[in-house]
């Protein structure tokens, strides 16, 4: 029996160093250790041999057995090494062939393009650029802008609130931002006078229409100091209209009303499209309406009583003022583009977008 099991050993160490291949090699396991092979047959049958004869040929199969393994498991790691080798070699890549042409490469969205536009105008004014949470709180978003408890722009109708049903009164409401105004008292709070910020974000309104989103972003400013005056705002916004819309602009500021602000303006832009509100063939300025201003923004005096409520933090209002202002960016973007309808800016559509790039 040992000497058909040193016969069989033999055979198949033959027959794993003759494989040619990974296939090869599988055929020669199957056939001399597969299930049916005889090797595993006689170690199963060891039991049913004469006493005498079952330790030697049990040792005999098994080393015999754990020899086949080994030498398969070397003969597979010379064939893949063999194979990989031929592969590479067959897969060779010709680097004097010229590559694939690059990649068209992206271009930036208009809307960041005017965000930045409109940034680095108020950085090379003095401004600093600051942020903050667009989940805010109701004291921040209303309360400390001096918003009255009664204004309609609290309401659920006006106001992206995060819980479901929420105390619209509870200054620890939480709510998606209307404004970035919020982040002009979180500066306040965080930064003594003089302060000078401008505020990219975007906001959130409960509006959708050719000229409104529920999501839109604005810039707003606002300079603290001694002795600011509207003289000072009215400096800054005309600075402002002639590095985004050309030269020889004229701003107006026209009286309006907004909560954290007084007195507060609209402020407007004298076209930079037509000739006095009409065009070269006598046809309306289709960008002013023939009213060859264009309102632009909002803006005014920050109001004593916001100050109260950064008093503490080095904010005394009979000792400071400041003037706020707030912009859409998508609104400047469609002014300075020409862009008819607001929702163009968010379909994604390549071949509009890259009229901007």
């Amino acid at each position: 029996m040992n000497d058909r099991i040193a016969d069989i050993r033999t055979q198949a160490a033959e027959a794993i160093a003759n494989a040619a291949d990974t296939e090869a090699l599988e055929a020669v396991r199957i056939q001399y250790l597969g299930r049916k092979a005889e090797l595993p047959n006689l170690l199963r049958n060891v039991a049913s041999l004469p006493a005498a004869e079952r330790a030697a040929t049990g040792k005999a199969a098994n080393e015999a057995r754990k020899a086949l393994e080994a030498a398969i498991d070397a003969r597979t790691r010379e064939l893949a090494a063999q194979e990989l080798e031929q592969r590479l070699e067959r897969d060779r890549v010709d680097i004097s062939l010229d590559g694939d042409p690059a990649p068209q490469t992206g271009r930036r969205h208009l809307i960041t393009q005017t965000r930045r536009e409109i940034e680095d105008v108020f950085i090379g004014l003095g401004f600093n650029v600051a942020d903050g949470p667009e989940v805010e709180t109701v004291y921040y978003n209303f309360d400390a802008l001096n918003f009255d408890s009664t204004h309609p722009s609290r309401l659920m109708s006006d106001t992206f609130y995060v819980e479901p049903t929420p105390d619209i009164f509870d200054p620890q409401a939480r709510l998606l931002r209307v404004h970035t105004s919020p982040v002009q008292i979180r500066a306040m709070e965080q930064h003594p006078p003089p302060l000078y910020i401008v505020i990219p974000g975007r906001t959130y309104r409960p509006d959708n229409d050719a000229t409104h989103t529920p999501q839109f972003h604005q810039v707003e400013g606002l300079a603290v100091d001694t002795d600011i005056t509207l003289g000072d705002l009215q400096g800054t916004l005309l600075a402002f209209a002639r590095a985004i819309f050309g030269d020889g602009r004229r701003v107006r500021l026209r009286p309006h009303f907004f909560p954290f602000t007084e007195p507060s303006v609209e402020v407007d832009v004298s076209c930079f499209n037509c000739n006095q509100g009409y065009m070269p063939d006598g046809s309306r300025c289709p960008v002013c309406r023939g009213e060859s201003w264009i309102e632009i923004l909002g803006a005014g005096m920050v109001d004593p009583n916001v100050f109260e409520y950064v008093r503490n933090h080095g904010y005394d209002p009979e000792q400071i003022q400041g003037f706020a202002f707030g912009m859409g960016v998508e609104r400047i973007a469609m002014l300075k583009h020409s862009v008819p309808d607001l929702r163009l800016l968010y379909d994604n559509d390549v071949r509009f977008l890259e009229q901007f790039g």
